[in-house]
């Protein structure tokens, strides 16, 4: 057992949050970034703003205060032979950018085991689901080949149910959680690389925020699971929510998503359920309607996919394919699930166009 780990962070928004939770148990934490990112977070460090049941303002956590070391990098200054654990933040079309590109190469050849939050599952961790074929799920990726010198063993998930975005006009470095929850992780394969991630997670659930009036526990935990289903909990919030906040000329907050048609609501999130049953997830893995849907009231902005369309986005994490795709490899359809991917689909392909 080691008193602190070299981790790096692909991706500085979302990543961040993690970054954050890693700092307390005093790891040493890279954020690979944009050039304006690197110099600012090399400077000033991240801030983290959260809601804490029972008090009244968020907290703001400022990592230069906390034990850990952060730093910034572009995906050419990193050395990758240094690090135990690679996580990977970025939105699953950002991988295809030439030198990150060539920074996971760089990882799946070091052989450093990777931890994905991401929505988008990365392709070789679909090699790890009993019934899924990857090789029929390539289309639904932005660029498929990304993944293909990695080894699924080396490669886990993350259920990034933690709701957080960057505030507009705020400076890039602020990160604004929204629905403090936590991050529940598969397992890996090998024992020694989940034994890091249980560190990790005792880590962080033993860290403590002095808010000047005393010590309290942070929300937002790493939860480790030794079942690969757990993680795929998100499909079904992303196809009852996320998703549906793209309209065909708009779009909408994921709590009118969810509460708008509540009927419709439950019947795409527990068709997604039964999907994720029918290739071997125990039920208990799973999170019920009824507990999502009382979450999402608090989610007052439209998902990250949706704001992305909004502003022209020609690529986003196609989740929704991704199901489409898995659910008519088992003769498995869903009139709902298809609008979902058609409208997508057109938004983007008018994005692509323009």
């Amino acid at each position: 057992m080691r008193s602190s780990y070299n981790i790096l962070i692909l991706g500085a928004s979302y990543g961040s949050l993690l970054a954050t939770k890693l700092l307390f148990g005093g790891h040493r934490v890279t954020l690979v970034c944009l050039p304006d990112e690197v110099d600012l977070i090399n400077v000033s460090g991240v801030l983290v703003r959260m809601p804490i049941k029972g008090r009244k303002e968020d907290v703001e956590i400022d990592s230069t205060t906390l034990p850990g070391s952060l730093s910034a990098a572009a995906p050419t200054e990193v050395t990758v032979a240094q690090y135990e654990l690679v996580a990977l933040a970025m939105q699953e079309p950002q991988y295809r950018a030439p030198e990150v590109r060539q920074l996971l190469a760089e990882i799946a050849h070091a052989r450093v085991p990777c931890l994905s939050i991401m929505n988008m599952p990365p392709l070789p961790y679909l090699a790890r689901i009993p019934g899924v074929d990857q090789d029929t799920c390539r289309d639904c990726y932005t660029d498929a080949s990304v993944w293909d010198a990695f080894d699924p063993a080396l490669v886990t998930l993350c259920s990034p149910d933690p709701q957080a975005f960057r505030p507009p006009g705020e400076p890039l470095n602020l990160l604004q959680v929204r629905l403090p929850t936590n991050f529940k992780a598969a397992a890996f394969s090998d024992q020694s690389h989940t034994a890091l991630l249980k560190e990790l997670a005792t880590d962080i659930e033993a860290a403590r925020f002095d808010t000047g009036e005393g010590q309290i526990e942070l929300p937002v935990k790493l939860k480790v699971h030794q079942s690969v289903f757990v993680p795929l909990a998100k499909w079904s919030m992303l196809l009852a929510g996320n998703y549906r906040c793209v309209l065909s000329d708009s779009i909408r907050s994921i709590k009118d998503s969810v509460h708008g048609d509540p009927e419709e609501s439950r019947a795409m999130y527990e068709w997604v359920t039964g999907l994720c049953v029918s290739l071997g997830a125990n039920p208990d893995d799973l999170v019920p309607f009824d507990k999502y849907a009382n979450a999402a009231l608090s989610l007052q902005n439209p998902s990250s996919a949706a704001r992305a369309i909004d502003a022209g986005a020609p690529h986003i994490e196609r989740v929704d394919r991704l199901v489409q795709c898995i659910a008519a490899s088992r003769s498995q359809q869903n009139p709902l699930l298809d609008n979902i991917v058609s409208t997508v689909d057109q938004r983007l392909e008018k994005n692509r166009k323009a």
